[in-house]
């Protein structure tokens, strides 16, 4: 199972984060490519306490559901809408220079999966309280989704 602790599993994410251009079309969805690497960049902020995002409603049990995006081996389907504050046309940060958005999540992923760690983990919006090994395969799946969706 790839996870950013994984030292090669992180390097095929930058190699391929690297490859976005603001000009990459998308496979599904509706954001842009822009709007994407700002939507990692919300979402890398929330799981280390520096941006806040509502709670999901627990209609599904959140252990199965957990376990399931984590560690069942298949894609994640699309269109499953993100929190507003991860999402770009509602609360996300707003795009503005892409070179600079995309520095910054550059900075966020390398905090992210810095060891020793310099910050508490928060509690997921929908899965709730995660161990450091579920962070990081979460952080790789996410990531992953996302840049499948821009063809990286």
């Amino acid at each position: 199972m790839k996870t950013l602790t994984n030292p090669k599993d992180k390097v095929e994410i930058v190699r391929r984060l690297q490859s976005i251009k603001p000009t990459n079309p998308s496979r599904w969805g509706k954001m842009s490519a822009h709007q994407m690497i700002c939507h990692l960049s919300d979402v890398f902020r929330s799981s280390m306490g520096e941006r806040e995002a509502s709670r999901a409603s627990n209609w599904i049990p959140r252990l199965p559901m957990r376990w399931t995006a984590l560690w069942l081996p298949f894609p994640w389907p699309h269109g499953f809408p993100a929190r507003a504050e991860w999402d770009q046309t509602k609360g996300g940060t707003a795009p503005t220079q892409f070179e600079a958005d995309l520095a910054e999540l550059h900075r966020l992923f390398d905090r992210f999966t810095q060891q020793p760690r310099a910050f508490e983990w928060c509690e997921h919006a929908i899965f709730g309280h995660m161990s450091d090994a579920e962070w990081q395969r979460l952080g790789y799946r996410h990531m992953d989704h996302h840049l499948r969706q821009f063809g990286a």
